[in-house]
């Protein structure tokens, strides 16, 4: 029953889709994104085997509309939630052959095939509603602002902005201003 409860609030949780909204402003350049969230932690348990070889914790995206987080690494365990937005950014906090432990910007964790993953890297807006710049720059013109919960596609980043795309809209963000990079990473278009 509780499986069931879980499962029916992720997929009702993700149905209420936030907003990006449009400012009249002129098509604009380069990356993006701020992040005023506390730094994200490595996962405290180190039990699993890294398997690829790419380096744990990292970013990735969801493949599909419906991906099964279970229990643990492996179709025997049951499944615990039931993610349902494709393109949504988790992170990858360990690996036992083809499975890969995740954490959502929730915090919510499980295990997941590989195959519902891609390394195409995605965002999700936190905490207040964030304005997407023209240029990366707290001083550069407004192209949208976008309300927590809004997720799109991170392009790149440049210091400490990055540059995205949401529901067909290019800006820059800060860095602490959304969910799906580390501080100090360096993202390459």
């Amino acid at each position: 029953m509780r499986q069931k409860a879980m499962a029916l609030r992720s997929v009702l949780k993700s149905l209420a889709l936030p907003a990006l909204l449009l400012l009249a402003v002129p098509a604009f350049p380069a990356p993006a994104a701020a992040q005023d969230e506390p730094q994200q932690e490595a996962d405290p348990r180190p039990d699993a085997v890294v398997r690829s070889g790419l380096p744990i914790p990292r970013f990735a995206t969801l493949r599909s509309d419906e991906v099964n987080l279970r229990t643990g690494p492996g179709v025997r365990y049951p499944v615990d939630w039931v993610f349902v937005r494709a393109g949504m950014p988790v992170e990858i906090t360990a690996e036992f052959d083809t499975w890969r432990r995740i954490r959502d910007w929730e915090g919510t964790q499980g295990w997941v095939h590989r195959s519902m993953l891609v390394g195409r890297r995605s965002f999700v807006v936190t905490g207040d509603i964030r304005t997407l710049r023209q240029e990366p720059g707290g001083s550069s013109p407004a192209v949208a602002q976008a309300e927590p919960g809004v997720m799109g596609r991170l392009n790149y980043c440049k210091g400490d902005w990055c540059r995205v795309e949401a529901q067909g809209i290019e800006g820059w963000l800060r860095r602490g201003e959304f969910w799906g990079v580390y501080p100090d990473e360096e993202v390459k278009d």
